[in-house]
């Protein structure tokens, strides 16, 4: 008895982008099934960053489709885009250093006007993240690495997405708080959100996704499930090149 396959939640479908008179990507297509941790690796001017702008509607492709749940994403906003139910976790966490980390979290919610539901969200966050219990009074800019990126994935969920898109989750931090939040990817993913990560080491990444893209100067270059592919030597071919075109 076969399986079916799960269905689609994001789809890239043939999409063509460009900076200029510069193309970055190169009939780029990517899926992420429902329910699944789906990672794309790449080295530097790989236009790993510029795929996840494209997602979050901060750059217009020249060609393709992007499509969410079945419907086009291309010309949205960023907010509309949160509202169909896409959060983003970004490369450097870009919280507001001088508000508070409570503050910070409820940024999350600001498409939300369930007051009452908010409220329980943010309870909900720290049970998950409980180590922010004890510094919600703190300026965010005052709080490690480890603890700042805790505090950029409570805010990604207090929109209550159906997805996650996650910029360099695992950059700069020390290897406990990489193993905290790659165990935290695992527990949101459980609980029912799709996770789209962008990251450089591919051995954390394969570790928990379902599935795996490699992206060079703009072109998939190899894919399949990440299981498969964590052994493969080819992956050692998506870290090479200059800076990234941002």
């Amino acid at each position: 008895m076969t399986t079916s396959a799960p269905e689609p939640l994001l789809a890239l479908s043939n999409v063509n982008t460009f900076y200029g008179q510069a193309q970055v990507h190169f009939d780029l297509s990517i899926t992420v099934a429902r329910g699944h941790i789906v990672c794309l690796l790449g080295g530097n001017a790989s236009g790993k960053s510029t795929t996840m702008k494209i997602i979050l509607g901060l750059v217009k492709p020249r060609s393709g489709d992007v499509t969410f749940d079945g419907a086009s994403l291309i010309g949205l906003t960023t907010p509309q885009i949160v509202r169909r139910g896409i959060a983003s976790v970004p490369e450097a966490r870009r919280l507001f250093a001088d508000m508070s980390v409570r503050e910070n979290i409820l940024m999350g919610a600001f498409v939300r006007n369930d007051r009452d539901a908010v409220a329980q969200d943010l309870d909900r966050m720290l049970t998950l993240f409980p180590k922010l219990g004890q510094r919600l009074s703190q300026r965010a800019g005052s709080l490690s690495g480890g603890e700042q990126q805790m505090v950029a994935m409570a805010r990604a969920l207090m929109s209550r997405p159906r997805m996650i898109v996650m910029d360099e989750p695992t950059m700069g931090l020390s290897p406990l708080y990489v193993d905290r939040v790659l165990e935290l990817i695992r527990t949101i993913n459980q609980e029912g959100v799709s996770v789209f990560m962008v990251e450089q080491n591919a051995s954390l990444a394969l570790e928990i996704a379902h599935e795996a893209y490699v992206l060079q100067t703009g072109k998939i270059v190899l894919s399949g499930p990440a299981r498969a592919l964590k052994d493969d030597p080819r992956i050692r071919d998506a870290y090479l090149g200059g800076s990234e075109a941002a």
